[in-house]
């Protein structure tokens, strides 16, 4: 994309060679307004208007603003001798950071994040091959650990093996458990059972040693493979971050050395065509001079390079005597007086040197005149500011009843800018938010969670329809700030979500009903919804609807948004805001849903209590849906609910902007 953008420009440079050259042979102003027009929409797309490229020197985007509106901020003078020392200096122009190019997906040696998660994918596959043909050997001292653990039976413990049936006695080795007189009369019987009895000690003996060898041999087996999961973990952990930060570091040089290139053709052709600009619009650019004489008769005098412009005029002294002069210019900056032949002599005559009117210093007989109030105030903008920072935290230790060490902070900043013309036919409100929270359980050490993350800029437009209707446009804005995980984090080190990755924008066309300040029902039929994702390398964007290989994807649809404000009370204050988004490819199915409302309960002048419920439903933000073993099955959208209270200090600011208009 940026190399045809260049063969653009050098075409272009070609062109305006070419216009220069019709120019020095005197061709028509047809062929002169077509230089301007190439070569001033080549400065005004890298000094003005694409973002990507930012200017190394701010005075230099003036200067060149200077030189594409002529007389806008300064003098074209100061601009031309300006540009000219810059291009003495030979240095850069414009720059733009790797990361801000535009067509990166397509720079030989960069990896896209579809590559990267199917590599991610295959480190694994590989790992678990390698593991299967050589496992990861177990240190004697874990085995010798798990042996420890095991739950064995003692030497004298082992009829509980017969107790609670792990093993059964064979026929032969059983003992009644009543024994008659007759046996124990009987010499024979008598030795018999104590034998019996002697067999059953060692069969029991022997069960004991087989059941503590099987549950050494489980209780080994366990840990064993428990460690070999944990360091396939960790190895899989380490080859896998091993392998972003190398493409990491590998974009980012494919980047950088792409940007420097196209750095270094871009500014070689600003270099040019600054030269044939500054150059055309000095030879085109004409100043005027007005030369007044005593009596403040005026002549104008037109100075330009390379023509030579003539005009006449007479000096005059207190005796009206005159000489004729004559004004050349000779270029912009010089101009050649020469004395004409016409001379004119008056003498001196007698004249009042004192003109005063004492008529005026007369008392006024009709007395004060009544004198209406020539001025209205008018008050146009209404400024409101708003800001919140709340604050807990919780302590524990040697408590009884348990707990948990806690600390939290939300920051809330809300401004609006509502302008409404006097006649109420025009409304145009702007309105940022900005919301941020962190929590940090468990006390000092612990990981650091996010939260909150909000930042969002509205700015409708109106102008009246029908009494409280209006025609209205509307746009919206929406990212966060810092990049979210799904936590704990050790277990996902990887982000999910970022600035500007994703970031939403609306665009809405419709009607506005507006009877006061505190209710709005927008409706725009004509609404179109843009996600985008930044950096598609760390965030995949396939979570947010768009399609793997692209950074963006938008969608056409139908917008309802209702705002409503109340006082329930002198201090308590709720407000709702519900928006609702239809998409016309498929009106069934595709359907998003942002409602959110606040509750603001004052408590003093500057510390008020805070509740938020806010509940989202996005089809295109999806999650991942398991089945009953825990196992991937799916993935789909849900609803999304966030709630929290928080008590803290907050500060309002609410300004009329007024201005006076003069009445006829």
């Amino acid at each position: 994309m940026v190399q045809a953008k260049i063969r653009t420009i050098l075409v272009a440079l070609f062109c305006i060679t070419f216009l220069q050259t019709t120019f020095a042979q005197k061709k028509t102003e047809t062929n002169d307004q077509e230089v301007l027009e190439s070569g001033i929409e080549i400065l005004r797309t890298y000094f003005l208007q694409d973002k990507n490229w930012h200017v190394t020197d701010a005075d230099v985007r003036t200067n060149i603003r200077s030189l594409i509106n002529f007389f806008e901020d300064i003098p074209l003078d100061t601009a031309l001798y300006f540009l000219h020392q810059k291009q003495l200096a030979d240095t850069f122009y414009v720059y733009r950071l790797p990361e801000n190019v535009e067509d990166s997906l397509s720079v030989p040696g960069y990896v896209p994040a579809e590559e990267i998660k199917r590599n991610v994918e295959q480190i694994g596959i590989d790992l678990q091959s390698e593991v299967q043909q050589n496992p990861i050997p177990v240190p004697e001292q874990v085995i010798e650990n798990a042996k420890l653990e095991a739950p064995l039976v003692p030497p004298d413990k082992g009829m509980v093996l017969f107790a609670d049936g792990s093993y059964v006695f064979p026929d032969t080795l059983i003992i009644p458990e009543v024994i008659p007189d007759s046996i124990l009369n009987s010499p024979e019987e008598f030795q018999r059972l104590v034998k019996i009895d002697s067999l059953r000690s060692a069969y029991v003996e022997q069960k004991r040693l087989e059941y503590n060898d099987s549950v050494t041999t489980e209780t080994v087996n366990r840990v064993a493979q428990e460690y070999r999961q944990n360091m396939f973990e960790q190895q899989l952990r380490f080859k896998t971050n091993r392998y972003r930060d190398s493409v990491t570091l590998n974009n980012y040089r494919v980047l950088r050395i792409y940007n420097d290139r196209v750095m270094d053709e871009v500014n070689d052709t600003l270099k040019v065509v600054i030269d044939l600009l500054t150059s055309y619009a000095d030879y085109i650019d004409t100043t005027t001079v007005n030369v007044l004489n005593m009596n403040g008769d005026p002549v104008t005098v037109t100075m330009q390079n390379g023509n030579t412009h003539f005009a006449k005029m007479w000096l005059k002294n207190a005796q009206n005597d005159s000489l004729q002069l004559v004004l050349k210019s000779m270029d912009k900056k010089s101009v050649q007086l020469l004395v004409s032949d016409g001379v004119t002599f008056n003498r001196f005559s007698e004249r009042q040197t004192k003109d005063f009117d004492f008529e005026s210093l007369k008392e006024n007989k009709s007395g004060f005149s009544k004198m209406k109030n020539p001025y209205a105030v008018e008050t146009p903008w209404i400024l409101n500011g708003e800001g919140s920072v709340g604050f807990t935290q919780t302590y524990y230790e040697n408590w009884k009843k348990g707990g948990e060490s806690a600390i939290s902070l939300l920051l809330n900043l809300k401004g609006s800018a509502n302008y409404s013309s006097a006649d109420a036919k025009i409304k145009w409100e702007n309105s940022a938010e900005i919301r941020n929270g962190w929590l940090q359980p468990g006390g000092k050490g612990s990981e650091l969670k996010k939260n909150d993350d909000k930042v969002e800029v509205t700015s409708r437009f109106g102008l009246r329809a029908h009494k409280k209707w209006y025609y209205s446009g509307e746009f919206n804005f929406n990212t966060q700030f810092f990049r979210g995980y799904k936590y704990p984090k050790a277990d996902h080190p990887d982000p999910i979500s970022a600035f500007m990755s994703p970031a939403k924008t609306y665009f809405k066309l419709g009607m506005d009903y507006k009877p006061n300040s505190d209710f709005s029902l927008f409706l725009s039929p004509i609404t179109v919804k843009n996600v985008f994702v930044k950096d598609t390398a760390l965030i995949d964007q396939t979570k947010f609807g768009v399609e793997a290989g692209r950074r963006a994807f938008w969608e056409p649809g139908l917008n309802a948004e209702f705002k409503y404000k109340t006082n329930l009370t002198q201090d308590i204050t709720w407000e709702t805001k519900y928006k609702m988004f239809v998409n016309y490819r498929d009106p069934f199915k595709k359907l998003d849903i942002d409602w959110e409302n606040n509750l603001r309960v004052q408590l003093t002048d500057y510390i008020s209590m805070r509740m938020m419920l806010h509940m989202v439903y996005d089809d295109d933000v999806l999650f991942p849906v398991y089945d009953d073993d825990d196992n991937k099955i799916g993935e789909k959208a849900k609803l999304q609910i966030k709630e929290f209270i928080t008590v803290g200090f907050n500060y309002t600011i609410n300004r009329k902007v007024t201005r006076t208009k003069r009445v006829r």
